[in-house]
């Protein structure tokens, strides 16, 4: 079983969407290979190649007596998290700063005819997210951008007899995301996964095999199945909350989001 939560990833800068989906070691290796130089030499979390004022943050606090730290960009490396010698190496006329400052949607056109690369880079485009940045903190992330970094790293899986459990994947999503989302999900389904949301999104309940209507309100007066079913089914059950409005949506089935 696999859970799926909006928690963040990673609690510092230092977890980017680049490591945390593995596509950084393949980057670092590319860069390693054509300069001749070890893979350490081009990592922020080593002596080798992060910034020595910085180590490898890309900013430092500065301490304000009576107030709290302010955090500001490195002075020395500008934020690049490198230090000087390890900037001065240029792999397809970019330094490994610059590629961490590529969107995953940049990096994957600029990095297709490398398999070791681009394969970790894929599942993140599949799942709406090629607009990040490789270097980008996935503190910073959104709840609903942190669940879809969570499935495109298990895209590379076999989903055979996984089930995964997910809380609120809409929630921050704009109705094109959503639509992306529920995509992800028929993926996922497809290659044999079980899938169970927890979610009050009408698209995405429009989209579901089968619904649980939890109910009929929340805390005590709550935690009843009112109504159970397909779409359908749920949205002409006069007993259901949720019912109404999925009938008022005009759709109740995969064709909801096409």
């Amino acid at each position: 079983m696999v859970e799926i939560d909006a928690t963040p990833i990673g609690l510092n800068a230092r977890s980017t969407p680049s490591t945390y989906t593995g596509a950084f070691d393949a980057v670092r290796a590319h860069f390693a290979a054509a300069s001749g130089r070890s893979a350490g030499h081009f990592s922020f979390n080593t002596k080798d190649g992060q910034c020595p004022t910085c180590k490898g943050l890309g900013s430092i606090d500065l301490d304000v007596q009576y107030l709290p730290d302010i955090n500001v960009q490195c002075p020395t490396c500008q934020g690049a998290r490198f230090n000087d010698d390890t900037l001065s190496v240029r792999v397809d006329d970019r330094t490994i700063a610059e590629v961490l400052d590529l969107t995953v949607r940049e990096a994957l056109e600029l990095y297709a005819e490398v398999p070791a690369i681009a394969r970790p880079l894929r599942p993140i485009v599949d799942v709406g997210l090629g607009y990040l940045r490789l270097g980008e903190p996935t503190p910073s992330l959104s709840g609903g951008e942190s669940q879809r970094l969570r499935i495109a790293a298990r895209l590379r899986s076999s989903q055979r007899d996984v089930l995964y459990v997910l809380d609120e994947p809409s929630t921050g999503l704009h109705p094109v995301d959503i639509r992306t989302l529920v995509g992800v999900f028929d993926r996922l389904l497809d290659d044999g996964a079980t899938i169970v949301v927890i979610d009050h999104d009408l698209d995405v309940l429009a989209c579901a095999d089968h619904v649980i209507d939890m109910g009929p309100t929340g805390g005590p007066d709550g935690g009843r199945i009112v109504a159970r079913g397909t779409p359908a089914e749920v949205a002409a059950d006069p007993h259901s909350v949720t019912g109404p409005y999925l009938a008022r949506s005009g759709s109740t089935g995969p064709a909801a989001l096409a």
